[in-house]
């Protein structure tokens, strides 16, 4: 036969392949107990040093339920004081639309008290320019009394006179 100047390692003579066979088991039992020893190593850490991380996560758990029932607490009281201010709001603005029905009331009241008496004003006006032009009427007309009018104050007068002496006689 002819030799070639490669060889293949499995035409040589030895024993590559049992060597090969063993060395992916050793690999595989190593792994084994490196991982049985990380195993190990968190189990005694948990059981004797370290707090396990299930009580941690309840305390945090809790810890958070707690803030959120106090921010519910906080937002409940938040709430409730809007209330109570949006109610004082409405009691307010109530207030003020009742003061404001009553001055429109008054305001009406007082129009109303003003127009009669601006027409009571007119018609007194008109009563006095009426009078006015009465007296200027009788103004212009002659200013010595009628005749008869003499004659009636002159009996008048002596009447009266006559009516004085007899008084006198008397007492």
């Amino acid at each position: 036969m002819t030799r070639f100047l490669i060889t293949h390692p499995s035409s040589e003579a030895g024993t590559d392949i049992r060597r090969m066979g063993q060395q992916p088991i050793a690999l595989a039992a190593a792994v084994l107990a490196v991982l049985i020893a990380g195993v190990a190593a968190v189990a005694l850490w948990r059981s004797y040093g370290g707090t396990p991380p299930e009580p941690e996560r309840l305390l945090q758990a809790r810890q958070l339920q707690v803030r959120a029932a106090q921010a519910s607490e906080q937002l409940v009281e938040k709430t409730k004081g809007l209330e109570v201010t949006q109610q004082e709001s409405i009691d307010q603005l109530q207030m003020v639309q009742d003061q404001l029905q009553t001055v429109r009331r008054i305001l009406a009241s007082q129009q109303a008290d003003t127009k009669r008496l601006s027409e009571q004003v007119a018609s007194l006006t008109e009563a006095v320019d009426g009078l006015r032009q009465s007296f200027a009427s009788v103004q212009s007309e002659p200013t010595s009394p009628p005749a008869r009018n003499r004659a009636v104050s002159t009996r008048a007068h002596a009447a009266s006179a006559a009516h004085h002496r007899r008084g006198k006689v008397r007492g």
